[in-house]
């Protein structure tokens, strides 16, 4: 049985809990971060390490399909707006999902085939899409399939976009929205339909989705035309065996819980991982530190002599030694992972001012009756540190063990904002240097920021508030938080 010492009273690991509980500091520390061990734990298991950096590094393109930049879905009910979400139909869900039709019939006395396939989706929302793809899968091997594109309007409009000969038997992308033919196409017609010359290009996302009336000659004044849209592509297949299928994606504003990034990466694979990171990094840190600050610590204290002048002196040229600049200096010339940056930290804090403070218990306890009288009686001095000095230390030392983790999770945190940290480990230090770099304060997306900042402030806060506790039991002098 553990047992945790303080003045006048000693607890086991269940009256420990009991008197952490006691306080509200206690009970609010202990349920935050029983959340952060179930997210990291939930994490682990669902997003396996492997998984997660391919998945953030968006290995085979697996993010093509997400909207740049969106929102989390539950800004729309924060904000009271019908943010539009990803609108995904794909020809070889046919006979499968409603609204999809795909037909291929044979020409008469030739290898030559028609091709129809039709969409049908409703648009609801109150903004316009952020772009328009499709993805062309083709089965041919020497004529490419020659395709018409079609978008009919809940108001009937028929536009036809381009023609387009596919140019890959595998699977070719059409960029709908940067498209020049079907962009000068689309201006066109907005300024024929509306019978006025629009000073500036109107997207062609707006132009397909929007009302057709002077408003939609200016991004401020348009607005949206809800309803049933329909995409109708009709070809040619020219060999007999050829034969090709179509995914539509109208690309929303609005994904996932904690939105996507501007590579598309969404942002729940570094916020869930970037969990068990800070608390492993954090508690690894604090722990390994403490352990070799009591050892130093109580060495110093019992032999004296130039053993303690040397441990001191030591630890006071450590505390002038500019720890950060020697960490930055280290990780811009190498990169490091963060195993390689937990063991740097450890070195660079081999001799901390913990060392100090610590000593200085042990050179109070060392003078007590019970220490003297286990001399007398022969003790070695390996059994009086193991059984009567370091147990008696350790409850003092408790919090401050916990107290510091933040400290860890923040300079970890600091690291990798700066593009120092593991450069393939999704944390949310990387996540802030991200959007610095893409300038997500100044565009608007706030949440890129936000998300993992209340995440690393939510760890600080579950430790800090338990080291409180914990403090208040070793110290019962203190007040109550």
């Amino acid at each position: 049985m553990i047992y945790l010492s303080t003045v006048g009273a000693e607890y086991s690991i269940k009256g420990i809990a009991k008197e952490i509980l006691s306080y509200k500091s206690g009970v609010i520390g202990i349920a935050i971060l029983l959340f952060l061990i179930f997210l990291s734990i939930y994490t682990v298991i669902t997003i396996p390490y492997d998984q997660a950096i391919r998945m953030w590094r968006g290995e085979d393109r697996m993010w093509i399909e997400n909207p740049r930049n969106a929102v989390p879905i539950w800004y729309k009910y924060i904000f009271g707006k019908n943010i539009p979400e990803n609108i995904a139909i794909d020809s070889r869900d046919f006979g499968k999902k409603l609204g999809i039709v795909k037909v291929i019939s044979d020409i008469p006395g030739t290898n030559f085939k028609k091709l129809y396939i039709e969409f049908t989706f409703t648009y609801p929302y109150d903004d316009f899409p952020s772009e328009i793809n499709v993805f062309f899968f083709a089965k041919y091997n020497m004529n490419a399939p020659l395709l018409y594109i079609y978008w009919i309007k809940p108001n009937n409009r028929k536009i036809e976009l381009l023609s387009y000969i596919v140019r890959s038997p595998r699977e070719d992308i059409l960029y709908l929205s940067i498209n020049p033919v079907i962009g000068n196409k689309l201006q066109n017609y907005i300024e024929k339909t509306v019978g006025e010359e629009s000073e500036v290009f109107i997207p062609v996302e707006m132009a397909l989705f929007a009302v057709e009336d002077r408003t939609l000659l200016s991004s401020l004044t348009a607005k949206p035309l809800n309803g049933v849209y329909k995409v109708i592509i009709e070809g040619m297949l020219f060999e007999k065996d050829a034969d090709i299928d179509v995914r539509l994606v109208v690309y929303g504003k609005a994904w996932g819980m904690f939105g996507t990034d501007d590579l598309r990466r969404d942002l729940l694979i570094p916020i869930l991982w970037g969990t068990p990171v800070a608390i492993s990094f954090g508690l690894s840190a604090s722990l390994l530190i403490s352990i070799i600050h009591l050892i130093i610590a109580v060495a110093s204290g019992w032999y004296g002599k130039w053993v303690d002048s040397l441990i001191q002196r030591l630890t006071e040229i450590y505390m002038i030694i500019p720890f950060l600049s020697f960490l930055i200096l280290i990780a811009t010339f190498y990169k490091l992972n963060i195993v390689i940056i937990l063991m740097i930290i450890i070195v660079l804090n081999i001799f901390g001012g913990g060392i100090k403070s610590t000593r200085a218990l042990v050179m109070q306890i060392k003078n007590y009756p019970y220490i003297e009288a286990a001399l007398a009686y022969g003790a070695s001095s390996r059994r009086i540190i193991f059984l009567y000095i370091i147990p008696k230390i350790l409850p003092p030392m408790v919090p401050g063990l916990i107290s510091s983790v933040p400290g860890f999770v923040f300079l970890e945190a600091g690291l990798s904002f700066l593009g120092l940290g593991d450069p393939y480990l999704p944390t949310w230090g990387k996540v802030i240097n991200d959007a610095f770099t893409g300038g997500a304060m100044y565009k608007g997306y706030y949440y890129w920021v936000l998300e993992p900042s209340l995440m690393l402030i939510l760890t600080a806060l579950a430790f800090a508030f338990l080291g409180f506790a914990l403090d208040r039991i070793v110290n019962p002098k203190l007040k109550e938080m």
